[in-house]
């Protein structure tokens, strides 16, 4: 890299006293040509972080060059499990800190496998050092700190790329380009569901972080009252302070898909609520498992999504898409699609041609991008992922603000969009007959309809001041995620 960097030591020193600003220009694609390595460091070792080393030492003449964790035993392990498989290959180094990461100009990029409310302070940080950064999904935690992550990739030129890995099939982008070319009738709706069982997470009380965690360094940007052991090193995804739900989790792919199907003129919903709740489970978690959000961009195209969690005899596994046509057709599959057409019952085959996109699968093409230096090449660039990830966040955001309502099938009033109230009535049906949620004292909570400027990503019109404030969560000092002008 050829970006301009401040040391290691003055760097640390601005985090600690919550300067943020990090001297840098466009990086230059380090990586010379196309039989250069490219060195990548590895951030976070649970969960997805084991399936970023394993697509990264999957990957031809990509070498990772560090392994980050702030808990010292997953540190540790990872390393172990690295020593038995590297099979010649250079040993990377081991750090609880990522931003001693930052000052190496011999490492090209950062893959994020961290918790969500780290992800765009990470990929911001990375930016700014010239660095490209793969970034797990959701790229952000909240609204606002997503637009400066879109924002520190246009200045610095870097490559990001969004773990959304259905941006690399063909045959979902074959059928967005079928829909948006005229080849298909209209779209009318774009349906996500997130249906996956799950359980309750119990409850633990507050206590002392183990000694094999660095807690700061964990909690990093997150505002968190007290460490109980619900945090790690998963739970973390069913609080507000960490994690976005299921919704913007698991469903963040769905969503991405939905949303990558709408015009491609269109940015954000001008309008959007969410009404559910967290049935059954009474335990610690705060966000819902169960939800139907509804979402309307300015050229009248609608979103839905359905979050279902709680698992009964006989539960059925939706994590997919649903196309719905202004012709009244309605596509349906993963890859191999179905389309019923108007006035019949059955499903048909739908033939199309392969869509566009960076052949390798998303590890590979995100490598393609770095060699060619070239950003656009990602499949699920970093507006692609910001736009996508804001369609969530506004659903959660009407949601959080909503009040309780009696748990029925009227308890939401769509007006004459009969359709969103005919598929949130499936989804009461479930809930009720399927799970036994008695109708009799139950509630669900109903949030209010937001108004969305997608120029400004602002709130508008009623309940603006309470949405507002939710655009931009609250950070610790030495975390801050900078304003724009600070990039």
């Amino acid at each position: 890299m050829t970006a301009v960097r401040q040391s290691r030591r003055t760097f640390l020193s601005g985090a600690a006293t919550g300067s943020l600003l990090l001297l840098g220009t466009r990086a230059s694609g380090a990586v010379k040509g196309a039989n250069d390595r490219v060195r990548i460091a590895v951030v976070g070792c649970n969960g997805r972080g084991q399936a970023h080393l394993r697509g990264w030492m999957g990957t031809e003449n990509v070498e990772v060059a560090y392994v980050v964790d702030p808990d010292s035993t997953v540190l540790a392990r990872s390393l172990a499990g690295l020593e038995k498989k590297r099979s010649g290959k250079t040993m990377p180094v081991g750090v609880a800190d990522f931003r001693r990461v930052l000052d190496d100009t011999s490492v090209d990029a950062i893959s994020i496998a961290a918790p969500n409310h780290w992800h765009s302070l990470m990929t911001i940080r990375a930016a700014q050092a010239g660095k490209h950064v793969y970034v797990e999904k959701p790229l952000s935690h909240d609204v606002a700190e997503g637009r400066v992550a879109v924002e520190a990739q246009k200045k610095y030129g870097v490559v990001i790329q969004h773990g959304t890995q259905r941006r690399s099939d063909a045959a979902i982008a074959g059928l967005h380009e079928a829909l948006k070319s005229g080849r298909l009738p209209r779209l009318k709706i774009a349906y996500g569901y997130c249906c996956k069982p799950r359980d309750s997470i119990g409850v633990k009380p507050p206590e002392d972080p183990p000694k094999n965690l660095d807690w700061n360094l964990w909690k990093g940007p997150a505002v968190i009252e007290q460490f109980h052991s619900k945090y790690v090193h998963y739970n973390w995804h069913w609080f507000w302070e960490t994690g976005n739900g299921d919704l913007n989790n698991q469903g963040t792919h769905q969503l991405d898909v939905a949303r990558w199907a709408i015009d491609d003129d269109q940015t954000h919903p001008v309008r959007a609520m969410a009404i559910g709740g967290r049935f059954q489970w009474d335990d610690q978690g705060k966000t819902p498992n169960t939800m139907f959000g509804m979402a309307e961009y300015p050229n009248g195209q609608m979103v839905l999504f359905n979050v279902r969690n709680v698992n009964y005899p006989g539960y059925q596994n939706q994590v997919c898409n649903e196309y719905y046509l202004e012709d009244g057709s309605v596509i349906t599959g993963d890859e191999k699609y179905k389309i019923r057409r108007p006035g019949s019952d059955t499903f048909e085959e739908l033939k199309l041609e392969p869509g566009k996109v960076t052949p390798g699968g998303n590890w590979q093409s995100f490598i393609s991008a770095i060699r060619a230096g070239d950003p656009s090449m990602a499949n699920g660039n970093v507006l692609d992922a910001h736009q996508g990830c804001v369609l969530g966040h506004l659903m959660n955001n009407s949601f959080r603000l909503g009040t309780q309502v009696p748990f029925s099938d009227k308890a939401a009033s769509f007006g004459d969009r009969r359709d969103a109230a005919e598929h949130f009535e499936k989804l009461h049906a479930i809930m009720r007959d399927g799970v036994g949620i008695p109708e009799d004292g139950t509630t669900y909570r109903l949030g209010p309809t937001l108004t969305f400027d997608p120029a400004t990503e602002r709130h508008t019109g009623d309940h603006s001041e309470a949405a507002n404030a939710l655009l931009k969560d609250q950070n610790n000092p030495g975390f801050e995620i900078p304003a724009v002008a600070q990039l």
